[in-house]
């Protein structure tokens, strides 16, 4: 199975749960074994690839700049990419540049995806129920390139995925196993960095700064 083969239901729960004006996202970045994947909650329609006209890759955070400050703080992200998605407006960003960021994504060896894949017009929060309902495909997907470490962001993306309650200034650091199609795989749960969380992104660096050191160089 390849993540393409999985777009079709992410497009059906796009018109179950999703603004039927806007489109899926997806993921992007390195997909075969990757160090590190990023797991955050769902696209809002800030995302200008979630336009029906948009024809380049649909993957997390295009047209968007704070996000970025996280990726560039773990020098997971080259300058000269970070200076322009800081100097370019959201409606600036062209499908060429979306590629030439996570071709640079890709390099640093990094994937980017959301639990649910439903994009809302706004940050409204969603109920389980609907992020439930896409765990076992992002379980498909996580499988399918096989990172060497899951990093999930917030108290409900942490909860649904590790199927128990999560308080993330309850466990930073803290190492969680999970088993998919008979594959062990490594978790951690991270504060979310962007929005309401957006105070909470040094400790986001933090943290993350130790996985990679204590996960991926070691």
């Amino acid at each position: 199975m390849q993540l393409e083969d999985l777009r079709k239901e992410y497009d059906k729960l796009q018109i179950k749960y999703g603004a039927k004006e806007l489109d899926s996202i997806y993921n992007g970045g390195c997909v075969k074994n990757p160090d590190i994947c990023f797991v955050f909650m769902n696209p809002t329609g800030r995302n200008i690839a979630s336009s029906k006209e948009w024809n380049g890759i649909k993957s997390p955070w295009i047209g968007t700049k704070n996000i970025w400050d996280l990726f560039y703080k773990l020098n997971l992200m080259d300058n000269n990419i970070y200076k322009k998605i800081k100097e370019i407006k959201s409606s600036e960003w062209t499908e060429e540049f979306a590629e030439q960021v996570y071709n640079d994504v890709k390099k640093h060896k990094y994937f980017i995806t959301n639990l649910g894949k439903c994009t809302q017009i706004d940050a409204r929060q969603l109920p389980n129920s609907v992020y439930i309902e896409y765990l076992n495909l992002l379980k498909q997907e996580i499988d399918i390139i096989k990172p060497k470490v899951i990093v999930l962001f917030g108290n409900q993306v942490s909860s649904i995925v590790l199927n128990k309650k999560i308080h993330v200034s309850q466990c930073r650091k803290q190492l969680f196993t999970d088993i998919i199609n008979n594959n062990e795989y490594k978790f951690y749960s991270v504060y979310y960095p962007v929005g309401n969380g957006r105070f909470n992104i040094d400790k986001s660096i933090e943290d993350i700064k130790w996985i990679i050191e204590n996960e991926i160089k070691n």
